[in-house]
């Protein structure tokens, strides 16, 4: 009998070698002092790939270059610009305490370690409360933005998980403001030559040379050429991989290819199924969609969220008396109210819905009301917080929100897994550094909201360049040539996959298995999991990958512009992290996060963890497609938040 994807192996435990000890306030100065150093001479002589221009990989291309070394930056879009970094909306976190309301380095490490139901790591969460004061700062001297108050002061407003007000704003355009700051940065090393950009190349497999990454494979989207790129060290910065599921927030291209194939050559992949749900999109209005909407979180600083008291309530909101309402967030979580952490607020929308309370067409929607803040502050105060966020929901949907109240529901948006790293940012692949949200590092089993900003540009400009430099300065390189068998193979067998997927010249559409996909994943491994659908969802999917390499159309050549050819591409290795994801929560019987399973909840419905034998990291070994994987555990310790059952009442 063969063995099936469910018979993994636990394999080695995997420890983070390079995070310092000592008092937890110390460690990263301690790892800065610790590093070697490479002196500026022999930095102009040293090459850096960056994968990705969002902001981890923009400001970390942009400040490499800055240190004098040779960078080469990639991205599948037109201009770094459009990176999908620019459609963040609501804000970034730092510990200023400019509204002096108790805020604190140690209260933003306490609130996120928390927030991710004690599943990140102490140190890197710690150390990236540190940074999160200087990134501010950095953001300010660049020309960000922000939002000021009355007296000339940054203005800040609350997100969800805290009780403080720490979260720096551009308006509902936050990403696109940070990421200009960014990519100015980035061009200014363009034409000082310390950047050589590649825009309109996918990377498509990494080189590797004695077991070190050395470059990658990319193609030229537009002429359809494939070739190598070498360098003495390699930086993914890709994002995440939230399209597994088909409908999410992310932009239609963001993919997971880039970590996949590093996957593949050795590079731990952990926890996949921490998924994060934001529970503030606009709903899904038919088949036709190919992606969601989001609207910010900073919305619920103002807006009431609730849905009727009867099931089967559709009158017209604006017709619902108060006493035929339930706020129940504000019911159930009076703590913390409209500003629960994403999973609780989603899972939250998902139960009133299930009892049949749910708004709009489909029943899958919830109120978002800002009628209270319209009295309260009036409308044009809102408007000037709100208003780009407004007009983009009109727009959509051809409601007004200052009229009628936002119809909302939850929706796939960021991933907190991801390829494994150590505290300097390097994988289990020498020489393979993983920044922003491709890497699992920093959030645990859930986000809070405006930590993404945060962690991307806190890995880009003050992290990876400090800790990059130790490798290269111990590894002692020497150049690779081109006609190395390694850089051969890895040339070779990208070209087999991409002649494989023109060839297969089959019946069925990529999108039609993307789709099909997207629909397996949302129904088993999506806001609720048990064993019985992951287990329906691991049957099916082998099976979906089968029939796609036995039956995909992929239309046109390789030697041109070819958008379904990429798209073969990224959903085939789709459906590779979609077994993994699936197994990674069948294994781990527990709820924590953005992971909950039915069979592991309090009596109240809330997600119930089990410390004793899960509180660990699941960096998960490739072993082929479709073989039983192997598990490599990193235990998490906690010396100054000690684990408890999370509550917002």
């Amino acid at each position: 009998m063969t063995s099936s994807y469910t018979d993994y192996t636990v394999g080695a435990p995997v420890a983070d070698t390079a995070a310092p000890g000592g008092p937890i306030e110390e460690r990263w100065e301690r790892r800065r002092f610790g590093v070697k150093l490479v002196n500026p001479a022999n930095k102009r002589k040293m090459k850096i790939i960056v994968v990705g221009t969002g902001l981890a990989g923009g400001s970390a291309a942009a400040s490499l270059a800055e240190l004098g070394y040779q960078v080469s930056s990639f991205c599948y879009q037109d201009s770094p610009r459009r990176a999908h970094s620019i459609a963040a909306q609501g804000g970034i976190n730092a510990a200023k305490n400019y509204r002096n309301d108790g805020d604190s380095v140690h209260r933003l490490f306490y609130d996120t370690v928390k927030g991710g139901d004690f599943r990140s790591r102490e140190s890197n969460v710690h150390r990236l409360a540190e940074i999160s004061l200087q990134i501010i700062d950095q953001c300010v001297a660049q020309g960000v933005p922000f939002a000021r108050e009355y007296g000339g002061l940054l203005d800040t407003r609350s997100f969800g998980g805290a009780q403080v007000s720490r979260t720096f704003y551009a308006r509902g355009q936050t990403g696109q403001q940070l990421l200009l700051g960014a990519y100015q940065a980035l061009e200014r090393q363009i034409d000082a030559g310390g950047v050589t950009m590649y825009p309109r190349h996918e990377m498509l497999d990494l080189i590797m040379v004695e077991g070190r990454a050395r470059g990658i494979v990319a193609r030229d989207l537009i002429t359809g050429e494939t070739r190598s790129h070498l360098a003495d060290a390699v930086v993914l910065a890709s994002g995440g991989y939230g399209n597994v599921f088909y409908l999410s927030t992310n932009a239609k291209g963001c993919n997971v290819t880039a970590t996949w194939r590093a996957h593949r050559k050795g590079a731990l992949f952990a926890n996949p199924c921490y998924t994060q749900i934001h529970p503030t999109c606009i709903p899904v209005s038919g088949d036709h969609q190919s992606k969601l909407t989001l609207m910010s979180e900073s919305l619920r600083n103002d807006g009431r969220v609730w849905v009727p008291k009867r099931k089967g309530d559709d009158r017209a909101p604006g017709d619902i008396p108060e006493d035929d309402r339930d706020y129940y967030l504000e019911r159930k979580y009076p703590a913390f109210g409209n500003l629960v952490p994403r999973d609780i607020a989603s899972r939250a929308a998902k139960d009133v819905c299930d009892e049949g309370r749910g708004v709009g067409p489909t029943g899958l929607g919830v109120y978002l009301d800002f009628a209270d803040a319209i009295t309260r502050l009036g409308r044009s105060a809102v408007a000037a917080k709100y208003g780009n966020l407004f007009e983009m929901y009109q727009r959509i949907t051809g409601e007004d929100p200052y009229a009628v109240p936002m119809r909302i529901f939850p929706a796939v948006h960021y991933t907190m897994g991801g390829l494994w790293v150590d505290y300097d940012l390097q994988s289990t692949i020498p020489g393979l550094f993983v920044v922003g949200e491709a890497n699992f590092s920093d959030h645990g089993a859930n986000r809070l909201g405006a930590s993404a900003l945060m962690q991307g540009l806190a890995d880009g400009y003050f992290v990876l360049p400090n800790t990059i430099g130790d490798y290269l300065a111990g590894a002692r390189l020497g150049p690779v040539d081109p006609a190395n068998d390694e850089v051969r193979a890895a040339e070779q067998d990208v070209a087999n996959r991409v002649e494989t997927l023109l060839s297969i010249d089959g019946t069925r559409t990529v999108d039609s298995f993307h789709r099909e996909l997207g629909h397996l994943m949302w129904d088993h491994c999506g806001m609720e999991r048990t064993d019985e659908g992951l287990r329906k969802a691991l049957d099916r999917i082998p099976e979906l990958r089968r029939e796609f390499w036995s039956n995909v159309k992929v239309p046109g050549t390789g030697a041109q512009l070819n958008q379904s050819l990429e798209r073969a591409g990224r959903v085939a290795d789709f459906l590779e992290l979609a077994e993994l994801m699936c197994l990674d929560a069948l294994h781990r019987t527990e709820s924590c996060g953005g992971h909950f399973r039915a069979e592991s909840q309090t009596e109240d419905g809330e997600a119930a963890r089990d410390d004793k034998n899960f509180s660990y990291a699941a960096a998960w070994e490739f072993t082929g497609q479709g073989e039983p994987p192997v598990l490599h555990k990193e235990d998490l310790h906690f010396e100054y938040v000690m684990p408890s059952q999370r509550s917002y009442k």
